[in-house]
């Protein structure tokens, strides 16, 4: 009886770790991040850069898709005088050079009037989508002069409270990274259900259904405090229309900048984003209900560099992840460190 009982817990135990064994899933970051050099940090002499975005060509070029403005407009420039700018490399991890500007604000009449910002490129179905989001002063009439006294005072310009509620996702379409981009007569989704006032920040992939899921941020509704949410919007096609979720992503903690991915060898979706001292990664089953990951806090807001020293940026946000063949290559990373900001983009060791 008592040999009888001690094989059936030895069963048991053999079982649990085969189980456990099987839904073992390895680690997306962890150990993985490496150290970086000035061949994978991305500056361009009187521009900020920020928000990267990669995809690869058919002739093996890789091509980053972000923002950028001239540091003549102050860092708060974003918000007026920013343009989505193209640049190549032969690797997903840099060096990069600039190619050439694809998009900037549309001037008056135009719902994507003034900049062009927070770029995301895909390839879907045949066709290169880039994904961005821009702003206008509604009717009324203003001059260059004024944006730049505008640009130049920042968040407490009277005007900035026009322009911030104005800002709108869009996208653009086209069958080549040549261009042309085909641009549209109204922005691709409004604030609705979870989140208030703007949508940008916009995040899409392709799920499991062959749908397309969009992650977007705006204000938290009904918040005294200056908080943003997360929200899950999704569509038959690209191009939308979009129904935005009545269940956030993420609204438990002030973040921004998310990048989405649905995994395929996890059959899991991922959606990495920046809080105030970490950046973050949550997760989902079925891109609806979201959980914050098992790597919750991937990395602290510092870089390590391979000549032993650590850089400490004012600033590190706009996290973005470059995947070949399923796996992560690169994770990106906008820096701004004194009267300059760069994209960084760190080889992740599979």
């Amino acid at each position: 009886m008592l040999r009888t009982a001690l094989v059936m817990v030895l069963l048991s135990i053999l079982g649990h770790k085969a189980i456990s064994q099987s839904s073992y899933s390895p680690p997306l970051f962890e150990g993985k991040i490496t150290d970086i050099d000035d061949t994978n940090i991305f500056r361009t002499k009187d521009y900020y850069n920020w928000c990267g975005s990669i995809v690869k060509s058919e002739d093996g070029l890789y091509h980053m898709f972000y923002s950028r403005w001239p540091k003549a407009t102050k860092f708060t420039g974003w918000l007026l005088y920013s343009e989505v700018a193209h640049a190549v490399s032969t690797t997903p991890s840099g060096p990069w050079e600039y190619k050439e500007t694809v998009l900037k604000g549309r001037g008056a009449g135009h719902w994507d009037a003034i900049t062009a910002h927070n770029p995301k490129i895909k390839f879907f179905e045949g066709k290169y989508y880039l994904y961005y989001i821009s702003t206008n002063m509604g009717d009324r009439a203003y001059s260059e002069d004024e944006l730049m006294e505008i640009s130049h005072k920042g968040y407490t310009h009277p005007k900035w409270g026009i322009l911030r509620p104005n800002q709108r996702t869009g996208v653009a379409v086209a069958t080549s990274l040549e261009g042309p981009w085909e641009r549209f007569d109204a922005p691709l989704i409004e604030p609705s259900g979870p989140i208030a006032t703007l949508t940008v920040n916009p995040a899409i992939d392709r799920g499991r259904d062959g749908r397309y899921y969009l992650i977007i941020k705006g204000d938290k509704p009904n918040e005294t405090k200056f908080i943003r949410n997360q929200a899950m919007a999704i569509s038959d096609s690209p191009l939308g229309p979009f129904v935005i979720q009545p269940k956030p992503v993420i609204d438990y903690i002030d973040t921004e900048d998310m990048s989405l991915w649905y995994d395929q060898k996890r059959n899991k979706y991922f959606g990495i984003f920046h809080a105030h001292k970490f950046i973050g990664l949550v997760s989902s089953d079925d891109g609806i209900h979201w959980e914050k990951a098992q790597e919750y806090e991937v990395m602290p807001k510092k870089i390590n560099r391979k000549d032993g020293t650590t850089m400490v940026p004012d600033r590190l946000e706009r996290p973005f992840v470059y995947r070949e063949d399923g796996d992560l290559q690169v994770l990106g990373l906008a820096c701004k460190l004194g009267d300059d900001s760069f994209i960084i983009t760190i080889p992740i060791n599979e």
